[in-house]
Parts: structure tokens; sequence; C-alpha cells
């Protein structure tokens, strides 16, 4: 099993695009009308959208590879990019989004991982993130690796109405 990571540039917005697309998708469809679905894919990630992102100095997306196949990536935010104002101490998990076929070999964890390296490095004291209700495995999986709930926020898929969790982890240096 060869997992590695690879910082995204602007040449991997369509691939970028591709995974983001995908696996909300694969995750959501279930349990969303296809017009919320389609309206929310269509503005969360445009390529427009995408390369605003990731052009932004406070966001960063990593690929990550398993057996030198693209399967996921990560995107983290400090600063102005964070999601909710959660202060200069905090790095915000935007997205980890792992195809279905590649999830169960560790790369949330590996991801997690990732994120906490960089928010250390950056002298960061909490680690936090937004998770829908409804997605009973992204928090078990958060728990177990010590978030706490602290919190709510809506979130709109599309014209409907939803509730995220706010998760939150503090670092210990």
């Amino acid at each position: 099993m060869n997992i590695n990571i690879k910082k995204c540039t602007l040449e991997d917005l369509r691939k970028l695009q591709e995974i983001s697309y995908e696996t909300f998708n694969e995750t959501f469809k279930h349990q969303n009308s296809p017009e919320n679905m389609n309206a929310y894919l269509e503005r969360a990630f445009s390529l427009k959208q995408l390369e605003r992102e990731l052009s932004n100095i406070s966001s960063l997306f990593f690929f990550v590879y398993f057996n030198n196949e693209v399967a996921g990536y990560l995107k983290v935010n400090t600063n102005d990019a964070q999601s909710e104002k959660m202060g200069d101490e905090s790095l915000e998990i935007e997205r980890i989004y792992i195809w279905s076929k590649f999830q169960k070999h560790g790369l949330g964890k590996y991801l997690l991982n990732k994120a906490m390296e960089i928010a250390m490095k950056d002298n960061k004291r909490k680690i936090w993130l937004g998770v829908w209700e409804k997605n009973e495995n992204a928090i078990a999986f958060y728990k177990k690796m010590g978030f706490v709930q602290t919190g709510a926020h809506s979130f709109y898929m599309g014209d409907e109405e939803q509730i995220d969790f706010i998760m939150i982890k503090t670092l210990k240096f």
C-alpha cells in the first residue's frame, strides 16, 4: 500500500473539479433533491470558484494518492479564508473528499494528520470543521479522532437549509 500527497496548483483545476463533483455527488445525492444537488455543485465547484479558492494564499489543497492514483483531496483554510470566524489560532478543514472506491484504506486519517501537521507548523491551537448532521460516518470518524461538537451553523444545499455541526480539536504542542 503506497500513500502519498501532493500540493495542488492551478494546473490541477480540472482534476480538482472532477473529484469535487463526483465525491460530493456519490456521498450526498441519495439524501438531497437533484435540483438542490445541481445548484450546489455548480456554485461550489465551478472552475471559476475553484480557481478563486486555489489562488487564495490562506487556502491549501492537497491531492492524496493511493498506489499512484489520485484518490481524493484535502482543503484547509486559515485567516480570512475560514468559512466561520474562528480566529487566527484556528485552522479549518473545509474538505476531506475521497472517492468511495478508495475509502477504508486510512486516507481520511492520513489527510487529517496532514491538516494537523500544517496547523502545528503554523502555531494554530485549534483545528475545526463543519460536518452535516446526517453524515453519521464522518461524525463518528471525527469523534474517534478527538473532535468535539461545539456548535452548529446553517449550510445551504441549493435552496434547502441544512445544519452542519461544528467540531473542534484542540492541539497539544
